[in-house]
């Protein structure tokens, strides 16, 4: 057999475990309306923490959705401005409800902490004074609207399940064309690193979150060492689930309960949310950067390639791969209501997250990494 046939045979032979080997996650079948948890006997207190830095285009949506919700027990809503230089406090008090929204402004960011976590670690510290400590702690972002009952519902599941975290995938925007190219592969690939059905089996060590809708319970987040325990952490939401497994059984699900606010208008700008972290994902390890470059290609890049351009086998094994992945991106492209000929793009868009991951490689040795906000936040140097 030629080394291209072996490329072929490499390829399909990836797509197969992957397929059949990593929690059927291309199924998507972790979702929060495929059951009804019980109502509870009692509704249990929760505070909302936003963290909000330059977010006047959309906070007042996300803070009035929370503010609306049809929570039955106790909530309030506290935002942190982290420094703004808009007017995202001012919007966010026009939301109204006084009496529920509470909005603190953020002390300076101090060294070791990223800007995020430092405004939740305000939040959390405000929320938990007192007499009155909430039993759940909403952490949410700024740019998530939530419908009435996603509050109710993520209670329910958690109170059900015992979770000491449970957590939505927001429903991400899909507007554009550089969204509806890459945004579901954005899901897809987070689904193949932590299959949601791996984080949610308590026998399994993997552990993720999505950090735009995370309900920690607030006695297993104080177990776990707080916010302070990650408060380094570039890809805080995942760091925070490792620690809360530990302490307990973890959930996490798609949605169309909470969606994403924030529109991504160019392929640059989904470019830059992508590669702020996908070094950090990495471990900074360059030798883990290779051969997730050499992997990208094989497993994204040579299947279509051969296809086209290769004979006999190594054109019949590429083939294989290619429609295997094309098929495994359907369940996606579903949830989306996009077309099933996205599909067939996937080759081009790994080779694209491929680059992004490069670019931040690239953005990290240059002490750049990990741009957020006007915040350099990756290791310089790594």
């Amino acid at each position: 057999m030629s080394w291209i046939g072996l490329i072929g045979c490499a390829s399909l032979a990836a797509w197969a475990y992957l397929l059949a080997g990593r929690g059927l996650f291309w199924r998507a079948r972790e979702r929060d309306d495929r059951d009804q948890p019980p109502t509870p006997a009692r509704w249990p207190a929760v505070v909302a923490i936003v963290p909000a830095r330059n977010e006047a285009d959309v906070v007042g949506r996300a803070v009035s959705s929370l503010l609306a919700q049809d929570y039955p027990g106790d909530f309030r809503v506290l935002l942190v401005d982290d420094s703004s230089t808009d007017s995202t406090a001012q919007i966010a008090r026009a939301a109204g409800h006084a009496d529920r929204l509470d909005v603190l402004t953020g002390a300076p960011l101090p060294g070791g902490w990223t800007g995020k976590l430092w405004a939740q670690r305000q939040g959390v510290e405000r929320a938990t004074q007192g007499a009155a400590t909430p039993d759940y702690l909403l952490l949410t972002d700024a740019d998530i609207a939530h419908a009435p009952d996603n509050l109710r519902r993520l209670v329910a599941r958690a109170e059900s399940g015992g979770l000491a975290l449970t957590s939505l995938m927001a429903k991400l925007s899909v507007e554009t064309w550089p969204e509806r190219l890459l945004i579901p592969a954005f899901i897809f690939f987070f689904d193949m690193l932590f299959p949601f059905a791996w984080v949610n089996d308590p026998q399994r060590r993997t552990a993720a979150a999505a950090g735009g809708c995370m309900l920690a319970r607030a006695d297993a987040l104080r177990a776990a060492g707080g916010l302070e325990a990650i408060r380094g952490a570039l890809i805080d939401d995942c760091a925070l689930a490792a620690r809360m497994k530990l302490q307990g059984p973890i959930w996490l699900g798609l949605t169309e309960r909470a969606r994403s606010l924030r529109p991504y208008a160019s392929l640059g700008e989904i470019a830059r949310m992508v590669s702020r972290s996908a070094y950090a994902q990495l471990d900074y390890s360059p030798w883990l950067l290779a051969g997730t470059m050499v992997g990208m290609v094989m497993v994204y890049v040579a299947p279509p390639l051969l296809a086209v351009f290769a004979t006999g086998l190594a054109r019949w094994t590429g083939l294989a791969a290619w429609l295997a992945m094309a098929a495994a991106f359907q369940p996606v492209l579903r949830l989306y209501r996009l077309s099933p000929l996205w599909g067939l793009a996937l080759p081009a868009i790994g080779a694209a997250y491929a680059g992004f991951t490069l670019q931040s490689a690239v953005d990290t040795w240059r002490g750049k990494g990990g741009q957020w906000k006007g915040r350099v936040q990756a290791m310089a140097g790594s």
